[in-house]
Formats: structure tokens, sequence, C-alpha cells
């Protein structure tokens, strides 16, 4: 298993990104989707980071940048077959790690309000997230959660 830096070329990573936005698609309403998709990725602020065995990609993550201290944390997933394995952990570390590398100093994320977060929600309650207001261009949403995370701290 490796975590690297992922420059999104590849299909296996198109097809793990298709279905990551197909099953956000499916859960939460159009107006309160904010999955990014590949092209969107793509954008030079952001970095994107997958784990993979070999050619199959297990879990995905990435950040993207806010301003010069703050970051967002967009498009954790683990593989459904490999849930509750420990993956999105290493990666959420990864991550966290990474962000205060690049100088972040504050690591702030939107997840869903339905019962199919509670194991995301808890995994971020987990490493330090803690309930914040809206930030970047998001507003208040009944089927979101605004989470952050001060990465001045160690994590927990």
């Amino acid at each position: 298993m490796h975590i690297a830096v992922d420059d999104l070329s590849g299909p296996e990573v198109a097809r793990f990104l298709d279905e990551h936005v197909r099953q956000m698609q499916s859960i939460t309403p159009p107006e309160s989707k904010h999955a990014l998709d590949l092209g969107a990725l793509r954008d030079p602020g952001i970095t994107f980071w997958s784990v993979r065995d070999g050619d199959t990609v297990l879990a995905c993550g990435a950040i993207k940048r806010i301003d010069a201290t703050h970051a967002e944390l967009k498009s954790m997933r683990t593989a459904p077959a490999l849930t509750r394995t420990g993956i999105a952990s290493r990666m959420l570390e990864h991550i966290i790690t990474e962000a205060r590398r690049m100088g972040f100093t504050r690591l702030s994320l939107e997840t869903g309000t339905a019962d199919f977060f509670r194991p995301a929600r808890k995994l971020y309650e987990k490493f330090g997230f803690t309930p914040c207001e809206p930030f970047g261009g998001y507003r208040h949403d009944r089927n979101s959660i605004f989470m952050t995370k001060d990465l001045r701290k160690p994590s927990p």
C-alpha cells in the first residue's frame, strides 16, 4: 500500500472518482452536492493523493487551498469493500501532515448530515476536527456539517 500525490491521469483513478461522484449524487440533493469531479480536482490549487496497491486505487483525498494559511479537505473516499480497515485514518493522517508541511495552520471540511456520513464524521472527530461555521464559499445548509482543525495543535 502506497500513498502518493496523484496526477489524476490514470483510468483507475478516473473510475474511482466517478464512482465517488455518482455515490454522492445518489445520497445528497443536487443543491447540497459538493463532491468534485475529475476536472475540478485538476485545479492548480488542489493537491490530490491516492492510496494504491499496485494499480488498484484503495482510497483518496485532497486539499484545496483557500488562502495562505487555510485549506479545505476534499474528496476523502475509501473503496466500499475496505471501509473500517484503517485506510481512511492513514489517508487523513497523511493529509494533515502534508497540510502542515505546506504551511497551512487550519484545515476545514464539509460533510453530509445523512446517516451515510456518520462514520466520516466520527473519523474527523477522532482526528480533532470540531464543528465550525461555513467557510470559503459555503452557506448554511441543512444537509451539510462544517468542521475545522487547528493544525498548530497535535492530532489526538
